[in-house]
């Protein structure tokens, strides 16, 4: 881990080069880990005690150079939470408390099939694993497993009924017992 510093004083007091310095190792160093919203940096660097105008000229810099572009981590950030199979109601919510403005989000978003889509190959994935449990256990597990990933009571209940009806069929079919 780098250590932190604070600015350079000269004669007790600090310079706003240092500041731009300071404001600019901190925005530099969170982002060799991964990318992060306008508005991660910004509190990053007020925790700091990095002056805001210093941190805004800094991220401004930084946005022009093309470092910093939220659309872009938002977009890169849903594709990464769909691979999760997360559903589109948390990933707003979380891109929210990232700071990411509202229009960006939208424009991020998947369509709504998507949720349908992703919470279908959760449930479908889970499944696999389930096939000695008790048909009232599956299907408790799997509502569980699908509203831990934020999808909606509604859409949760019509996947696993789905997914647990299409088993039973697939039983009584193979001979298995009907539940």
């Amino acid at each position: 881990m780098i250590a932190e510093r604070e600015p350079v004083t000269e004669g007790g007091r600090t310079g706003e080069r240092d500041h731009e310095e300071f404001a600019r190792e901190i925005a530099l160093r969170l982002l060799e880990s991964r990318a992060r919203s306008r508005a991660e940096l910004a509190t990053a660097m007020e925790r700091k005690g990095v002056p805001s105008p210093v941190a805004e000229r800094v991220l401004d810099r930084l946005e022009e150079v093309g470092l910093i572009n939220d659309a872009d981590f938002a977009g890169m950030w849903v594709r990464g939470q769909q691979r999760r199979m997360t559903s589109t109601r948390a990933m707003r919510r979380e891109l929210r408390a990232k700071g990411v403005d509202a229009e960006i989000i939208d424009e991020a978003m998947p369509e709504a099939s998507a949720d349908y889509d992703a919470a279908l190959a959760l449930a479908r994935k889970k499944m696999r694993t389930m096939g000695s449990l008790e048909p009232h256990v599956r299907y408790r597990r799997l509502a569980g497993a699908l509203a831990r990933r934020g999808f909606a009571p509604g859409l949760c209940h019509a996947v696993v009924k789905e997914v647990t009806g299409a088993a039973t069929e697939g039983e009584a079919e193979a001979g298995g017992e009907d539940w």
